[in-house]
């Protein structure tokens, strides 16, 4: 099975993206990047698990600038952007985020941003890695719909971990304490315009920065590491440890086009009964009426610590019958297991369950738990 240090390089050039926080990650020590929404994202700085240690004990702070926004305003807005997703809106006031499903005519899942309501007429989906911009701009053009679609100058970063309210009350003031989970607010901070909400994606209690102003990257990211020093904050970057301990799925990797929400769990984020019209209503009615033929579930993966995340999504057996496949699983310090989602057959999804595995390494055999693995500390 590949280690770490068997990675290939990543080359740098005009055709993919860069963040307003780019060179800072790079003078920082970056040590490995992918590529996100066509921007380059960093994975991490001195190794996955170092950075991974800062999180749950300290803070970091991560360049999330990939994680592009849509913005979409006008007379319709509101209509419009409830036309996109299943989950309800009604209550969804100025200044608030909600976390939600973009869906397709058929009930697959389309993105799976955070949604910010920065007026009545005005909002923002703060992306995973697709292209929504592209999808939102299509869906517009065959309906009558009085709205704007672009992607505006935002560009967010992260700061995540038990110690990043202290960090967050030193640059921005005490208002800090009494921003509540998954609401955000408009502010300048010595003339920046800025956006910053109780959200992220660590299963930490964190914040997400949005820079209104992307010739302001180095300034906003030195200000924030300056300000955490005494706390000992450190460069890092989404966490697939952190987020598969807290049962954080992502998309692309656990659920895609091919995934519906209720095979997903993600049932409460539908509402096939509201009255207003969205993309995929009538196919998601048919499958909660009909019921789903498989669903994601957390394993447990017996043997050696697993060296790195899976890269591809290994077949899962009962006996010889292929029953599903894994889509993401890693190794976890904390618990001294390796912990992951596989989405199997309706038949084998009850906690327990014996499956086996075929890994880069070989056969391994594993068996279904509850999910999360890890308590969620966002809310604390």
């Amino acid at each position: 099975m590949r280690d770490l240090k068997d990675l290939p390089a990543i080359a740098f050039g005009t055709r993919v993206r860069t963040t307003p926080y780019h060179d800072a990650t790079r003078r920082w020590g970056c040590s490995c990047y992918t590529v996100y929404n066509h921007t380059y994202l960093p994975v991490f700085y001195e190794s996955p698990i170092d950075d991974y240690n800062a999180l749950i004990n300290d803070v970091s702070l991560w360049d999330v600038g990939c994680q592009r926004q849509v913005e979409i305003a006008g007379p319709d807005a509101a209509r419009f952007v409830q036309y996109l997703t299943p989950r309800n809106l009604a209550d969804c006031k100025v200044g608030q985020c909600k976390y939600v499903l973009l869906t397709a005519y058929d009930g697959g899942i389309v993105n799976d941003p955070v949604l910010l309501k920065l007026a009545e007429d005005r909002f923002w989906l703060s992306l995973a890695d697709s292209d929504v911009l592209l999808w939102a701009k299509g869906v517009a053009l065959h309906g009558e719909w009085d709205v704007t679609i672009h992607e505006p100058d935002v560009s967010p970063v992260q700061v995540q971990g038990p110690k990043s309210t202290d960090v967050m009350r030193d640059v921005f003031g005490e208002w800090i304490d009494d921003l509540k989970y998954f609401w955000f607010r408009e502010i300048e901070l010595d003339g920046v315009p800025l956006a910053i909400s109780r959200t992220g994606w660590s299963g930490e209690r964190g914040y997400e920065i949005y820079l209104r102003d992307g010739s302001q990257g180095d300034w906003l990211w030195e200000r924030i590491m300056d300000a955490g020093k005494s706390y000992g904050i450190k460069p890092g970057a989404p966490s697939a440890i952190r987020r598969i301990e807290a049962g954080i799925l992502s998309y692309g990797a656990d659920m895609d086009l091919t995934n519906n929400p209720f095979e997903i769990n993600m049932d409460r984020l539908v509402d096939t009964d509201m009255e207003a019209d969205y993309i995929g209503k009538e196919a998601l009615q048919r499958i909660k009426e009909a019921g789903v033929p498989r669903r994601l579930v957390g394993i447990e993966i017996a043997g050696s610590p697993l060296p790195a995340p899976n890269v591809k999504r290994w077949p899962v057996y009962m006996q010889e019958i292929g029953i599903g496949h894994v889509t993401s699983c890693v190794h976890s310090p904390t618990l001294q297991k390796n912990v992951g989602f596989a989405l199997l057959a309706h038949d084998w999804t009850s906690p327990g369950t014996e499956i086996r595995i075929e890994a880069e390494d070989g056969e391994r055999s594993a068996h279904v738990v509850a999910l999360p693995f890890t308590e969620k500390r966002q809310n604390k």
